[in-house]
């Protein structure tokens, strides 16, 4: 049987990958507890509005980000999978090193390029760890592997957030440490990269090299018995060539792709757009407005962190035994549900403890419940919904969506607050409703079909 299990030198390719991934979750997660200390630094130093400032190195992350997610896929498709991926924790590396020195050389400028660079690092991860994984993954594991990614992201954003408590580097003097550590996951994705494999379906479809697609093939199943696989790819390859390569204009233009071009990017807006974001960033404003301490609130925003990797475990099994299309309604059914009650909670913290311990453990289940689906699935479906010709163009879409929507969540959940006080959420429920009408209605399900099989469905 070709469609072999886990072998280490699956387990080295795919974890040397996802390292990018476990910086994004970092970097993501990084940012929220030494606000105050950063805006110290720009208060001491210059005389601008430290609180416009701030939200331009929370938000130009977004912005490399988006810039990230296109040229990942140009140089994936030009040069190669694990060349992409080698780009990519380079500069991770130079990222980390400008935040890391801001303070000490009393430059904004290189915190604010730090952010940037660490911006362009985490959209090259997006883009590239997930299409790597897929690549590399057998079938029957692709759901499960898949989910990795959103683990490493979970991992990342928990380490960031622990590390940010005053009494490990949330200080005056620790924040740009905690920052330069972002260095650490690129520079051992860096060395690991040197010895992992090029993707074996890149190899034969791309650079049409056989020989070493197999060798490579032999080696990540750990068996000589790759007919099948190889047949596979051969069988998706004569599919595409007879299919032309599509450009982005082209997945607008025709209707069998622009159907599952238009899912995929519904299935990205529901992650950034049913207001998951602003937990992330803001957790810890939003538990000391239900009424905690500023220090009960930090601890709080560790467990946010905590649920999102917690559900990953939990999904990864479930990812292929349920199917995506059924996990992706539970998790936006979920979050509607906890997002009704967190508004009601709000409403009624003041002077009542229980309420503010419910509006606690609410916020807790609406992360839960991301994490369930919509955290993990809008990564892989679009790689699922497509044959090789549009995969990349469609994959790269949906990742710029998706960081758009970042910034923009980022950018406008503070005045938004001001503005709606504690129906804060209630723009979020209104479009987590429809989210979960449109995922009902056109999303099919991918669990254990072939590509093929799927893309035919919007052939009909």
């Amino acid at each position: 049987m070709s469609e072999g299990g886990t072998t280490g030198p699956l387990l080295y390719a795919v974890f040397a990958a996802v390292l990018g991934m476990l910086q994004f979750g970092f970097n993501t997660g990084v940012i929220n507890a030494p606000r105050e200390f950063i805006e110290n630094f720009i208060n001491d130093n210059y005389s601008v509005n430290s609180d416009t400032v701030f939200s331009v190195i929370v938000s130009i992350f977004a912005i490399g980000g988006m810039i990230g997610c296109p040229l990942a896929s140009w140089i994936a498709d030009k040069r190669g999978r694990k060349f992409a991926l080698i780009v990519n924790a380079a500069f991770g590396v130079i990222g980390a090193i400008f935040m890391g020195v801001s303070k000490v050389s009393t430059s904004l400028a290189m915190l604010i390029i730090g952010r940037f660079l660490i911006g362009i690092n985490c959209g090259f991860a997006t883009t590239a760890s997930p299409t790597y994984v897929s690549e590399v993954a057998p079938v029957r594991l692709r759901g499960a592997f898949g989910t990795v990614n959103q683990l490493a992201v979970g991992f990342g954003m928990v380490g960031g957030q622990i590390l940010g408590i005053d009494v490990i580097l949330g200080s005056n003097d620790g924040w740009p440490w905690l920052l330069g550590l972002a260095v650490v996951p690129s520079a051992v994705q860096f060395l690991m990269l040197l010895f992992a494999p090029e993707s074996p379906r890149y190899l034969l479809l791309v650079k049409r090299d056989e020989e070493q697609a197999r060798k490579v093939l032999k080696k990540l199943r750990g068996t000589s018995e790759i007919e099948d696989e190889i047949k596979d790819m051969h069988d998706e390859d004569l599919a595409e060539r007879q299919e032309e390569k599509f450009t982005i204009g082209d997945l607008i233009r025709i209707k069998s792709l622009r159907t599952p071009l238009i899912i995929g990017i519904v299935m990205h807006l529901s992650q950034q757009l049913g207001g998951i974001n602003a937990v992330l960033y803001y957790s810890s404003t939003i538990f000391v407005n239900a009424g905690l301490t500023e220090r009960d609130a930090r601890l709080a925003s560790i467990g946010v962190g905590s649920m999102l990797f917690i559900m990953a475990l939990v999904s990864i099994p479930l990812m292929d035994r349920l199917g995506r299309r059924t996990l992706q309604l539970c998790g936006l059914g979920g979050m509607t549900l906890f997002s009704i009650l967190m508004t009601i909670a709000f409403f009624t913290y003041e002077n009542n403890t229980t309420m503010s311990i419910f509006a606690v453990l609410f916020t807790l289940l609406y992360v839960a419940f991301f994490g369930v689906g919509p955290s993990s699935i809008p990564w892989m479906i679009l790689s699922e919904l497509f044959g090789q010709g549009a995969r990349s163009a469609a994959v790269s879409v949906g990742a710029l969506v998706n960081w758009f929507a970042n910034f923009i969540v980022g950018l406008t959940f503070i005045p938004l607050s001001t503005a709606l006080g504690n129906f804060v959420f209630l723009p979020f429920t209104v479009l987590l409703i429809f989210f979960f009408a449109f995922t009902y209605f056109k999303l099919p399900e991918t669990k254990n079909r072939t590509i093929e099989e799927v893309t035919a469905l919007f052939k009909k």
